[in-house]
């Protein structure tokens, strides 16, 4: 989109979501409590404590699809609750389920570094949908600032076995990464009660595990939210 083009009203309302978004969630089933058969209970618990929803399946675009499908509706049993819905990786999925027409419950597309540019993502979605890119460093903070994306996630933060990192980049990288752009950025990465409190310079975290494995997933995510808003 050209600077001289006018931002979709549509854009605009799901911008300022993710300026007031403060707990996204990662919802990859596989790493669910009790295993995938649980994870739409799990999800359902989670969804009125969370202010983004990332659907994140690994396996293939046809279970991408399904899941996306299976979690939309437990988002619709949800009734008047909006937040972003963004599909991980795969920008034909999502404009498959209607990325790009605001009146489909699809919000965009969030982007690793190996995946497609954000600009031919942004040609394939239109105005309309959001995008998101992975950063792992300042350069990439400052780089992708410059693109044609809404908001970043930064990390990892911590160590984590989701991704297999042993070791983290650390919070306060988080913290200087997040004054070097004026995006939304979120910390991933290792996150959990113990360690969220580190986070509260930046206000904003991502996470999967902490929720989806926790005993008790909405107690967690309440803790959560409340942590790294105090």
């Amino acid at each position: 989109m050209s600077e001289s083009q006018p931002v979709p009203p549509h854009r605009l309302y799901q911008r300022e979501l993710l300026r007031r978004s403060r707990l996204m969630l990662l919802f990859t089933p596989g790493l669910c409590r009790g295993g995938e058969a649980n994870s739409l209970a799990i999800l359902d618990a989670a969804l009125p404590l969370i202010d983004v929803l990332q659907i994140r399946i690994k396996s293939g675009a046809r279970d991408l699809f399904e899941w996306t499908h299976k979690a939309l509706d437990v988002l619709a049993a949800h009734n008047g609750l909006e937040l972003p819905v963004l599909i991980n990786d795969r920008v034909d999925v999502a404009l498959a389920l209607g990325a790009s027409d605001p009146s489909r419950p699809i919000s965009g597309v969030h982007l690793g570094q190996g995946d497609l540019p954000s600009r031919d993502a942004r040609q394939l979605l239109g105005d309309v949908a959001l995008i998101g890119r992975s950063t792992h460093d300042f350069a990439q903070v400052v780089l992708a600032s410059e693109e044609a994306v809404d908001y970043l996630g930064f990390g990892p933060i911590f160590p984590t076995e989701t991704k297999g990192y042993t070791s983290g980049i650390g919070p306060e990288r988080a913290w200087m990464a997040a004054t070097a752009t004026g995006l939304p950025i979120f910390p991933i990465g290792g996150i959990n009660s113990q360690s969220v409190s580190e986070l509260r310079p930046v206000g904003r975290m991502a996470v999967s595990s902490a929720i989806l494995a926790a005993e008790d997933p909405e107690a967690a995510a309440r803790d959560l939210r409340n942590q790294i808003s105090a």
